[in-house]
């Protein structure tokens, strides 16, 4: 009986012992959400398809998709269930919680602790990633201007027939850094008016107080179908910038970075990356409309080396 007392004691320290090791095995983002109960999603509320709001105002979008399979894989991770946002509140896990934010303080709240994950149309550069961390590529797109038609074409066909007039970008976007690049090589100069928020943007185009709306071209297309006066306008100009989109998170989190890349290999060669891109790109959106945009070849080559089947 001595000897099994013994026995059950050690044991119990060296269970005890274990668990202290997996504690202490958690660091940065992945410890934080384990400790916090929960995993911070921000979200844009106007960049379809990626971040959106359906009618009932709740978040959706390719980017939210991602977003989820990577809270997945993070509850996994932790030995946790994962919990939707509207889960009970009895409920223990992992709860997803949606956080808005605004493209100018998109970074910002991920570098504070905000969010842990910043999904929505952002693009990873090598000046933003001096800030945040960033997933692997999930889609290509390029600056470009939304304008208005006149007789079913665009009424200009580059920024240069822009000269004088105005156009508005977001602020805190990477297209308003490609147009201020821009508007010096034209004469007179192209006038430039930086909003917040894309819906801000283009409804100072439709109001006829902007002659042209800067953004990526994708986001344009989502604009034209989704608004009820949408098909006023079309995207028209070369690319002026490219922009490839990824998932941010915090910097300096080697665990967090492996468990995201990881997330997105799984995607990959289950399937998921392709399907959700023909769910949001190629198949109707919850408004009826349709973007029709296939794959491109260079995105294809992406997803290959992430582990898409062949």
């Amino acid at each position: 009986m001595r000897r099994l007392l013994v026995f059950v004691l050690l044991a119990g320290c060296g269970c005890g012992g274990a668990l202290a090791q997996d504690e202490v095995l958690l660091s940065g983002t992945l410890k934080t959400i384990n400790d916090r109960g929960s995993i911070l999603i921000g979200y844009r509320d106007s960049a379809p398809p990626f971040s959106f709001l359906n009618r009932a105002r709740q978040p959706i979008g390719f980017s939210l998709d991602l977003c989820h399979g990577i809270a997945e894989d993070v509850a996994l991770r932790l030995n946790r269930d994962l919990l939707e946002a509207d889960a009970p509140a009895w409920q223990t896990g992992v709860r997803i919680a949606y956080v808005p934010v605004s493209a100018e303080e998109r970074l910002a709240k991920l570098v504070s602790g905000a969010i842990d994950l910043e999904c929505g149309s952002t693009t990873a550069n090598a000046e933003r990633a001096k800030r945040v961390a960033f997933s692997p590529i999930f889609f290509l797109a390029g600056t470009k201007l939304l304008v208005p038609l006149v007789n079913g074409r665009p009424a200009v066909s580059s920024y240069r027939s822009l000269a004088g007039h105005t156009v508005v970008v977001g602020a805190g976007t990477t297209n308003a850094a490609a147009i201020h690049r821009l508007v010096a090589t034209v004469s007179p100069p192209i006038g430039v008016t930086e909003v917040s928020g894309l819906d801000a943007a283009y409804d100072m185009l439709a109001a006829g107080k902007a002659d042209a709306f800067a953004s990526d071209d994708i986001l344009l297309a989502g604009f034209v179908a989704t608004r009820p006066d949408g098909k006023r306008f079309g995207i028209t100009g070369d690319y002026l910038s490219y922009e490839p989109y990824a998932i941010g998170f915090r910097r300096e989190d080697p665990d967090f970075a492996d468990l995201v890349r990881d997330s997105f290999a799984r995607m990959a060669a289950d399937g998921r990356l392709d399907r959700w891109y023909g769910r949001w790109l190629m198949d109707r959106l919850p408004n009826g409309e349709t973007l029709n945009v296939p794959m491109s070849p260079a995105l294809a080559e992406m997803y290959r080396a992430l582990g898409r089947p062949d």
